[in-house]
């Protein structure tokens, strides 16, 4: 593609459109996590003992070991979410970003 190409598809409002959406889709995403991952590293550093509570009396399952078995699989839920974002609505912005500027350029 040609400069001039790529000048037209950042010119195309769906292009900002397609760029702010996933801007604040994945900034959402990494607040998200960020705080969930560094709110687990402060409770360790402030407050292990909470940590090694069992869940239930006799359990050999841990508050803790269930909080980061929730946040990994969490965090896979989240990955998964982005992907099916980027798969629908922002593929198909792109795609007519794309098929925009190629009618333009005929």
């Amino acid at each position: 593609m040609s400069s001039a190409m790529y000048e037209r598809m950042r010119g195309n409002p769906k292009f900002r459109e397609l760029v702010a959406k996933r801007g604040r889709f994945a900034w959402t995403l990494a607040a998200i996590v960020l705080t969930m991952f560094y709110g687990f590293v402060m409770v360790v550093a402030f407050a292990p003992a909470s940590l090694g509570q069992p869940i239930a009396e006799g359990s050999r399952w841990t508050v803790g070991l269930i909080a980061e078995l929730f946040m990994f699989i969490f965090f896979w839920l989240l990955t998964a979410a982005y992907v099916r974002k980027a798969n629908t609505e922002f593929d198909a912005l792109s795609q007519e970003i794309v098929r925009d500027a190629w009618k333009e350029n005929k």
